[in-house]
């Protein structure tokens, strides 16, 4: 009914555990946990139900793993594949505590399956009406409470770099591109090149609740990391592609001192050059500068979008302008021509759905959405991560 991590293969247990399976076995620092498989969201009616028996044997998993609070992901057949991250299409639920809440979060897994933006993201990429019924298993993992996290790209050939992106506290505020993170470049020589971020917010579990609040004064711009410590990571990243085959994307994350690989998929998209993160305004009022995030140049008219309200004003073509992009605004991705947010790094979901679609973005742009007035004409450069306004 369950099936131990460690013990976790793609036929049975989907895109994102069995990586895990596989680091696990070879003795990499993974949460250990255990994945309810596909076997048993096809036996539950596309999700409404949980089979019988189902809830009795999550018990005696949590009860395994010392009954802790646990993330609750998904874990779909097409997830995390060398051609589709599907990066944050599906449900994540962290901070799960008992069998009857980890049910519901099962349940929450499923559902994602036919939700709006992983419909869209799956016919984006031709397989939105494939006869195959899609197929989704979900990982329950002990939780990290991290002080620090973040993701790393691991490259193509040991000697070439590792991009680390990282911040406080836990990591969806860097994946889901909620903070603006420090950035650590860790060369084929050891040697590290560090961009300190303004880090404002931080994600920590009080309870089995997830509380975003302020990062005191005096650390948003003290580097998360040490340069041994972005070393470590680099070095684990290159056992991680070693293990698996090919260039990886790694969700990683630090607690008392310790660091844990919590996820780990193939690179599905080039990263544009490296570039240092804007420390003060543009030298004109008419180029606004941040992180490059996706390659290619667009013009068109800017779209403010601060939440769903406002999905009903954007056009094809559109420029999207806004403080980060939730993973439901994906559908929005198959429409804009680019997209610009105030935070986020290049190593977040936003960036990685836009390199997939083949759009540019430029990521952290502070005051994005007040300095870029509603439908001006503005042309986006993904590479050189500028933004142009050419008209009011």
């Amino acid at each position: 009914m369950i099936v131990p991590l460690i013990d976790a293969d793609a036929d049975t247990s989907g895109g994102k555990a069995a990586p895990l399976g596989v680091l696990l076995r070879a003795g990499l620092p993974v949460p250990d946990g255990f994945v309810v498989p596909f076997d048993a969201h096809r036996a539950a009616a596309r999700g409404q139900s949980l089979p019988a028996g189902l809830l009795d044997a999550l018990g005696r998993g949590l009860h395994g793993l010392g009954d802790p609070p646990v993330a609750v992901r998904s874990s779909a057949a097409d997830e995390d594949s060398g051609t589709a991250s599907a990066a944050g299409q599906h449900e994540s639920v962290l901070a799960v505590f008992g069998a009857s809440a980890v049910g519901d979060a099962v349940r929450s897994c499923w559902a994602s399956l036919h939700s709006p933006r992983a419909r869209s993201y799956r016919d984006a990429r031709g397989r939105g009406h494939s006869s195959t019924e899609p197929a989704m298993a979900v990982l329950v993992q002990r939780l990290v409470d991290a002080d620090v996290a973040g993701v790393m790209f691991t490259p193509t050939h040991p000697r070439d770099t590792v991009e680390i992106e990282a911040s406080w506290g836990l990591g969806p505020s860097v994946a889901g591109g909620t903070v603006t993170p420090d950035r650590y470049t860790v060369h084929g020589d050891g040697s590290v090149t560090t961009t300190v971020a303004d880090k404002r917010t931080r994600l920590d579990r009080r309870g089995t609740a997830l509380v975003t609040h302020d990062v005191p004064p005096a650390d948003r711009r003290r580097p998360v990391l040490d340069d041994a410590t972005a070393r470590g990571l680099a070095q684990l990243g290159h056992q991680v592609s070693a293990l698996l085959g090919s260039p990886q994307d790694i969700e990683w994350a630090i607690a008392g001192g310790d660091v844990w690989l919590v996820q780990s998929r193939p690179i599905t998209a080039a990263l544009p050059a490296p570039a240092t993160l804007p420390t003060a305004p543009a030298a004109t009022p008419t180029t606004l500068t941040g992180t490059p995030g996706s390659f290619g140049n667009a013009t068109g008219s800017a779209r403010t979008v601060r939440g769903p309200h406002d999905f009903p004003r954007v056009h094809a073509g559109d420029i999207l302008i806004c403080p980060y992009t939730d993973p439901s605004w994906t559908p929005l991705l198959r429409i804009a021509a680019g997209v610009v947010t105030e935070t986020g790094g290049l190593l977040s979901h936003a960036a990685i759905v836009a390199r997939e679609r083949n759009i540019p973005a430029v990521l952290g742009i502070t005051n994005a959405t007040a300095r870029i007035n509603d439908a001006a004409t503005v042309t986006i450069d993904g590479a050189a991560g500028t933004v142009t306004i050419t008209s009011p």
